[in-house]
């Protein structure tokens, strides 16, 4: 059997090196756990969005169709007045 040494400071670069990484992989985590946490976020934002401008183009067609329905109104006035004169 073949045992291979290592000194003491390949040991200690090895250890710092898998410390790195694992504060590395702590920080990766918490960053994809922020990432998530504001996409949930911006979702949920983007649905109220949405409903609202799902409410503003009702009312927006609703306000064109009385604003023809005026116009009809105004233009049968400007006839009859037409008449009269």
């Amino acid at each position: 059997m073949a045992t291979t040494t290592i000194s003491v400071d390949e040991f200690q670069a090895l250890e710092q090196r898998v410390m790195r990484t694992v504060e590395l992989i702590r920080s990766e985590r918490e960053a994809r756990l922020n990432a998530e946490t504001e996409l949930t976020a911006l979702k949920e934002l983007l649905d109220v969005a949405s409903a609202e401008n799902t409410a503003l183009s009702a009312e927006v067609n609703t306000l064109k169709q009385e604003r023809e329905q005026v116009k009809g109104r105004v233009d049968a006035m400007l006839k009859q007045l037409d008449e009269l004169v």
